[in-house]
């Protein structure tokens, strides 16, 4: 083997030998045979001089002013705060501020200062738990399990929704901020969801499956989805009375009944679970994840009620119908829910109590668009739930804050 020394003389020794030879070349060769030994490495250096040479050259003769043209066709000129609308806007989408919706950025600050990831969270005892034979009834793992099968679609569909829909069709550029904001937190809620699933070890064809399986499961992921179907056409285009319409159908589809309605006896039963010291790892991840969703659900219908103002003509008698047939149908099939998880009192709770709270919720969702309440006299049988999504009375986010990222039994925790 060489050593550097020995290295460098023999560098200095080939080099002359190279040298002395190119004299010798015979003058009638062609130059490009004299090149032909190092073909591979010249050519590679020429080509990739070329790109950069053409790239120089077409960016010295590109021309900016047809892009600048539509630009300004847009917007013509500078963008003024009244220039801004929820749909169908002509400024610039791209220019965020002035800030027409202070409360949409609003929104976006307090989500990202709530930040948070599953593996934050200790799921110890619930992998103990889960494991114990006799540690949960069949009941209350029924509940988590069909509760974990149904988020688990949910927040996909949400997702899909936001991202496919309504981040092209809202044309307000501080909304659309939030709208990134809330499609990266229903990212970490299904993330959330198949965190719970791995650790606990269940079936994970069983869970994910469940909204083709389990008829009320598939009933609100199937009621969901025919409200975004038309939308998510990539030529879908608003601008007339019955395309805002559909998109209006759609807000209320996803804010007032998917995350306002569909997540809330979900939500009940499994932090019920957790005031019970049972599964408080999942009942954590469900608490966080309750936080996100009051969060977006209040930006939705502040979104809606944006467009009522800015579009009257669309808040008419028999959109007003509709929007309320749309919120009771989806009450029905969560009372439906409810019936399918707890067909006996379990966690305190049973099917009938959960009417109530879901017609509680319900009549909420109908005055927040500005409706008539359906069910007089609905009552909340559960307020330790307004506390729990109450962040001011909350405990501090991260008490339980994983130090480092681990696994199983070796978790450390503050």
């Amino acid at each position: 083997m060489l050593n550097w020394d020995e290295y460098n003389k023999e560098e200095t020794q080939v080099a002359p030998a190279i040298k002395n030879t190119a004299p010798e070349a015979p003058k009638h060769v062609e130059p490009v045979a004299q090149l032909e030994p190092k073909a591979e490495t010249t050519t590679a250096a020429v080509e990739a001089g070329s790109r950069a040479e053409a790239a120089r050259k077409a960016m010295e003769t590109f021309d900016a002013s047809e892009g600048v043209k539509e630009l300004d066709e847009m917007h013509n000129g500078r963008v003024q705060v009244d220039d801004k609308a929820m749909i169908n806007c002509k400024a610039d989408l791209n220019q965020l501020v002035p800030f027409k919706y202070d409360w949409a950025w609003q929104k976006y600050l307090d989500g990202s200062a709530n930040h948070w990831m599953p593996q934050e969270v200790n799921m110890t005892a619930d992998i103990a738990l889960w494991k114990s034979e006799d540690g949960l009834t069949d009941d209350e793992r029924t509940i988590v399990k069909r509760n974990l099968g149904f988020f688990s679609t949910a927040d996909s569909l949400v997702a899909n929704n936001l991202v496919l829909a309504l981040y092209r069709l809202v044309t307000n550029p501080e909304c659309r901020q939030y709208i990134l904001r809330q499609s990266l937190e229903e990212a970490i809620h299904t993330h959330a969801y198949q965190y719970c699933i791995e650790s606990l070890g269940m079936d994970e064809g069983e869970i994910f499956n469940m909204y083709r399986e389990i008829p009320s499961v598939a009933k609100k992921a199937a009621w969901g989805l025919k409200y975004t179907q038309q939308i998510s056409d990539p030529t879908f285009q608003t601008g007339t009375t019955e395309t805002d319409k559909q998109l209006l159908r759609n807000l209320i589809a996803f804010y007032c009944v998917l995350e306002g309605i569909f997540f809330y006896c979900g939500f009940t039963q499994i932090l019920s679970m957790g005031r019970r010291n049972k599964m408080t790892g999942t009942a954590e991840q469900f608490q966080y994840i309750l936080r996100d969703e009051s969060m977006h659900v209040n930006f939705g219908i502040d979104v809606i009620n944006q467009i009522k103002i800015e579009n009257p003509h669309l808040w008419d008698e028999e959109m007003k119908a509709e929007a309320a047939q749309m919120i009771l149908e989806g009450t029905e099939l969560e009372i439906q829910y409810a019936r399918d998880t707890m067909p006996r009192g379990v966690l305190g709770m049973n099917a009938s109590m959960m009417e109530e709270y879901l017609q509680f919720i319900a009549n909420r969702r109908l005055t927040q668009i500005g409706l008539d309440e359906e069910f007089k006299g609905a009552t909340n049988p559960f307020p330790w739930m307004s506390e729990i999504m109450d962040l001011r009375k909350e405990k501090n986010f991260f008490e339980t804050r994983v130090i480092e990222y681990q696994t199983g039994g070796a978790l450390n925790w503050e």
